[in-house]
């Protein structure tokens, strides 16, 4: 006698949703994570980038006696020929100097991973050295003027990430999980936590990022300014 065998074809309705709903359980589980990953490695690198524009900022110090602003621009420009835009009303045109001057010969130190930012295209001549969306730093100066390698070693002189490339020392806590980069005047490059409510970090002394008087890094002496990125178009 035959024995006939059935065999299944495939997987019921009922079993197809049960699967569906374990991967949508893992993926819900695994997401999470994986944006943490890459909003940490997005902060490492721009930690790294922060101190390496540190050591281009003591170079060109070291050259020029400040860091860079106005009166620097008009000595790069009248030793290097250049006719880049090295002043205005951004990181990336006072940033602009170091490229003349010849101390960084890349735009990668000066990228940070945030909403508006592009990846550079290492393009330093002309109207692409530079350009919107390259630059993720903020730049500090007191004033219109630019520190130099003495004074407070604690104080900031490189910012990221800033909240929609403001000047008014608020920072966005989304794209390094909360974390900003400060590049200090020590060359050290520290991470603050960002209070998720006002935006802002609380420097030693108890005080916001701009804050001066006697208890702060800036001393009563400074006017802390932040120039911000351009943002990309």
């Amino acid at each position: 006698m035959k024995t006939s065998i059935k065999r299944r074809k495939g997987f019921t309705l009922v079993e197809l949703l049960v699967v569906i709903a374990i991967i949508v359980a893992l993926a819900g589980i695994a997401t999470p994570m994986l944006l943490r990953q890459q909003k940490k490695a997005a902060s490492t690198q721009a930690l790294s980038n922060a101190r390496q524009i540190g050591l281009a900022l003591f170079d060109f110090d070291s050259d020029y006696s400040s860091f860079p602003d106005k009166s620097t621009a008009d000595t790069v420009k009248e030793n290097t020929g250049s006719s880049l835009t090295m002043t205005g009303s951004t990181s990336n045109d006072f940033f602009r100097q170091l490229v003349a001057a010849g101390i960084v010969t890349s735009e990668e130190i000066f990228y940070a991973k945030l909403p508006y930012t592009k990846k550079p295209d290492n393009v330093i001549t002309g109207e692409k050295a530079l350009a919107e969306g390259e630059v993720g730093f903020g730049y500090l100066m007191n004033d219109t003027t630019g520190f130099s390698t003495t004074g407070n070693s604690g104080r900031p002189i490189a910012a990221a990430p800033l909240l929609n490339a403001s000047s008014d020392g608020t920072f966005d806590p989304d794209p390094f999980d909360s974390k900003c980069v400060l590049l200090r005047l020590d060359n050290s490059a520290v991470s603050y936590s960002i209070n998720p409510n006002t935006k802002t970090v609380v420097m030693p002394g108890g005080k916001g990022l701009l804050s001066t008087g006697e208890d702060t890094v800036w001393g009563t002496d400074v006017t802390p300014k932040i120039l911000p990125p351009s943002k990309k178009k």
